[in-house]
């Protein structure tokens, strides 16, 4: 497929979502006595709240891609609330009385959830997406992106470490962010494009989007 990144690109696809999810749940599973009321990274959320964060965007992707025609100029509209002011809006939480086995039980479920939906819808459909009308390899990447950067603010609140491979980060940043320079270390990349990371000579970003819409979608110069 045509690349911004090169002449060709890899696709992203279900078996990558599924791989990000389980990298995510094995790292915080891994983690030792964690404090999850520790704010999470840059976030305003603490980190029970940024796994629930995580875990409905991996739900609310599934459902843009669930119905027989997914909605084009908005949202699939399930009921989202806040447990607190300033907290996530999620359509998804986690029950408090599970602890953090059930929490992350609750991630691992929604990525199956994602994962198998990509893994079913064909490549022409497309739903909703305020940065762009996607298909389900828009929503697997975005699913990843989701899963990686969350994942770090996470593990910075709790102490850990995590950094994921770098194939994987330079596949999404191929089909998401084809403005992100090709020449740097990807996972640095990934962290720089969404706003948590200084690269050489490009200071951190305090506005960013992905481009969610299929390369092929876009109109071409002079349309």
């Amino acid at each position: 497929m045509a690349g911004a990144h090169g002449a060709s690109r890899d696709t992203v696809t279900a078996a990558d979502v599924e791989y990000a999810v389980r990298l995510a749940v094995t790292a915080l599973r891994g983690a030792e006595a964690p404090d999850w009321s520790a704010k999470a990274g840059s976030l305003e959320w603490d980190c029970w709240e940024t796994v629930e964060h995580l875990a409905d965007d991996l739900f609310s992707y599934a459902a843009q891609l669930g119905p027989e025609k997914p909605p084009l100029d908005t949202h699939v509209p399930f009921a989202w609330s806040r447990k607190k002011p300033g907290g996530p809006a999620n359509a998804v939480f986690a029950d408090r009385d599970a602890g953090t086995d059930g929490l992350l039980q609750v991630l691992e479920a929604s990525g199956a959830l994602l994962t198998a939906i990509v893994r079913t819808k064909p490549p022409t459909v497309r739903s909703h997406h305020v940065f762009g009308a996607a298909d389900p390899e828009g929503f697997a990447a975005m699913g990843i992106v989701e899963t990686l950067v969350h994942t770090h603010d996470i593990a910075e609140g709790l102490g850990i470490d995590w950094a994921p491979d770098a194939d994987l980060c330079d596949r999404v940043l191929a089909r998401l962010f084809p403005d992100a320079p090709a020449d740097t270390d990807r996972w640095c990349t990934l962290l720089w494009a969404t706003g948590r990371a200084e690269l050489p000579g490009r200071p951190r970003l305090t506005k960013w989007r992905w481009h969610g819409t299929p390369p092929g979608d876009l109109p071409r110069a002079g349309q």
